[in-house]
């Protein structure tokens, strides 16, 4: 068995170059630049009395999302805040989570 894997081996041992490709650890890819809810369907408007569609512009413990996550244009940000608020003062939206 040892015979038969000295002969496969040569017996002359070579330095063997190997080039080792280094892998790229980061995606390389162009983000998508987020469209604006608001600007995209202009049948949605923005009304403190709508909770539900508030909700989603708002965490578990009731801080408001910025728009670089949710994708908002400056304008409907500034909208959206203003209807969160008032939703929080009449009571349709709480203050703080839980």
């Amino acid at each position: 068995m040892a015979e038969e894997i000295a002969e496969q081996v040569p017996a002359t041992e070579e330095k063997v170059e190997v080039k080792v490709e280094k892998k790229k650890f980061f995606k390389q890819h162009k983000n998508k630049k987020k469209v604006c809810a608001f600007c995209e369907d202009k049948n949605k408007t923005i009304d403190y009395k709508d909770a539900n569609r508030l909700k989603k512009y708002v965490t578990e413990k009731g801080k408001i999302i910025p728009s670089r996550q949710t994708g908002t244009c400056a304008r409907h940000q500034r909208e959206l805040t203003v209807a969160i608020k008032r939703a929080r003062n009449i009571a349709l939206l709480p203050f703080s989570g839980d």
